[in-house]
């Protein structure tokens, strides 16, 4: 069991609660939660073990936190399915630009619902609402995104991001799985040197009109332009988690503030100098 009122709350959905569930109401729990929730990974950095358990995932949503797609998808399918949707919980793949395509590795936990949507709110700067799972291009504010079936995975799906999206695709596997089944690959990303979560601190939330990303020191804004600025202080910094992404961090205490800072500081002097 969760807590249900409490999870519409930090969604700002309190008129959901209650009600059957419906088309209307998925789009609607979708767009909140990717507007409100942020893709994060700064858990890694401050230096705290988190798991795949969906349950504790909540418990961090309704701290006003957010994570990555083990995080939030688990979570969001909880909510799901307490408000009566049937929810698949799939092995994915998001495969990096220019990289070799690895198919559905499980790095990624992707969900479907109702055997007639892909929904997604684990993939930063992508899914601002479900699509059908049906072959095509679908069009969401800035962004176009195609799917069509996997040639990687017999009977999966493929998901292609937008251009100017931060990752080139992902792969779905298609049959159910539990969460256990993310564990082994969680820890990996979550402690391995050649981990992108432990290379750089990200922080992602999607809108109607695009993406704010933050990657290290680089924050961008992303629609129908690309703008990009370096925060320079560290108030600037938690200042844009705050005001962009809803991050106030009240859970971080200012010696983990200070060291958090050390940390982006030096990833961003070796990611400039190319180390």
């Amino acid at each position: 069991m969760i807590d249900v009122d409490g999870y519409l709350r930090r969604l700002g959905l309190t008129e959901l609660a209650g009600h059957q569930r419906s088309a209307e109401g998925l789009w609607a729990l979708h767009r909140a939660h990717v507007e409100r929730i942020p893709y994060e990974n700064l858990e890694i950095w401050l230096g705290r073990p988190t798991t795949v358990d969906a349950g504790e995932s909540v418990a961090r949503i309704l701290r006003d936190r957010g994570g990555y797609c083990f995080h939030l998808n688990g979570a969001f399918a909880l909510l799901l399915e307490a408000l009566g949707y049937r929810v698949t919980r799939h092995v994915g793949g998001v495969q990096r630009r220019g990289g070799p395509l690895t198919g559905a590795s499980g790095d990624h936990l992707a969900l479907t619902v109702d055997g007639r949507w892909l929904v997604d709110v684990g993939l930063g700067d992508a899914l601002y609402e479900p699509i059908p799972l049906t072959e095509g291009e679908y069009r969401q504010g800035p962004f176009t995104y195609g799917l069509r079936p996997s040639e990687a995975e017999r009977g999966g799906w493929r998901f292609d991001h937008d251009d100017r999206g931060g990752f080139a695709g992902m792969d779905l596997r298609p049959g159910a799985v539990p969460l256990e089944a993310f564990a082994a690959k969680h820890e990996h990303l979550s402690t391995s040197a050649d981990s992108g979560f432990v290379r750089t601190a990200t922080v992602q939330r999607r809108d109607e009109k695009g993406a704010d990303v933050l990657r290290g020191l680089t924050l961008a804004r992303v629609g129908e332009t690309v703008t990009r600025t370096v925060l320079q202080t560290q108030p600037e910094y938690f200042a844009a988690l705050g005001d962009l992404f809803g991050l106030t961090l009240g859970d971080v205490t200012g010696a983990e503030r200070a060291a958090l800072w050390r940390r982006l500081v030096t990833a961003h002097e070796q990611w400039s100098s190319g180390a």
